[in-house]
């Protein structure tokens, strides 16, 4: 029996993304690239296993927004902030199995530019979002956002998060958020690295009740 994919190499396993069997070297050029991995594939949890580090040179600096600087002081006195972000993006993609990496990365990315805006001048910036997915991803965190303030006002009498702040932690998601995806098109690593924080059976359950934990890149 022939590959499913390219018809010519011998079939040596089964792939569930495409329901059939494949080549090892189909699996390998095409995974998370053309071909929807789930995440319990045997074959692309052993390539995580072995998959090394994405090396600087790589990524854009842009994209990280180098010039924001997110100390580790600054990870210690918002670890509810960024647990509760952290929280939002994996109710998004528990809500909608469509989502992948790049989707999640985009939304965040939007964020960023939105809330830098506000931090240096006060003024709204919406970046423009490929798809509904990446908007309700990016919606969601806002409402996070607009219930740690309404929490705060509760406790406080009045709100401390300032856009700077929140500009900072949607950083730090950035750059987590790069450093966890493969990089391929239907990378969802960095998502199952949410989904491990936060699994669906806690996906209800409010963001202080999951335990305060936070994630270092």
């Amino acid at each position: 029996m022939s590959c499913v994919i390219c018809d010519i190499r011998k079939e040596k396993r089964f792939c569930p993304a495409v329901h059939g069997r494949i080549c090892p070297q189909c699996c390998g050029e095409q995974r998370e690239v053309t071909l929807d991995c789930p995440s319990d594939c045997p074959y692309l949890r052993q390539a995580r296993e072995h998959e090394k580090p994405r090396p600087a040179d790589q990524f854009d600096p842009a994209a990280l927004y180098l010039h924001v600087e997110v100390s580790d002081q600054f990870t210690y006195e918002h670890e509810h902030l960024l647990m509760g972000l952290t929280y939002a993006l994996a109710q998004a993609a528990h809500a909608d199995r469509s989502l992948n990496d790049r989707d999640l990365i985009a939304a965040l990315s939007s964020l960023c530019k939105r809330y830098e805006r506000l931090a240096n001048s006060g003024l709204h910036y919406d970046q423009p979002l490929t798809s509904a997915a990446q908007h309700t991803a990016a919606a969601q965190v806002e409402e996070m956002l607009k219930e740690y303030r309404a929490l705060e006002q509760k406790q406080l009498g009045y709100s401390t998060l300032r856009d700077s702040n929140v500009l900072k932690a949607l950083v730090f998601l950035v750059r987590l958020g790069y450093g966890r995806t493969s990089g391929r098109p239907k990378s969802r690593a960095f998502i199952d690295f949410l989904f491990a924080q936060f699994p669906e059976k806690s996906a209800l359950a409010a963001p202080q009740e999951a335990g305060s934990r936070i994630i270092v890149p």
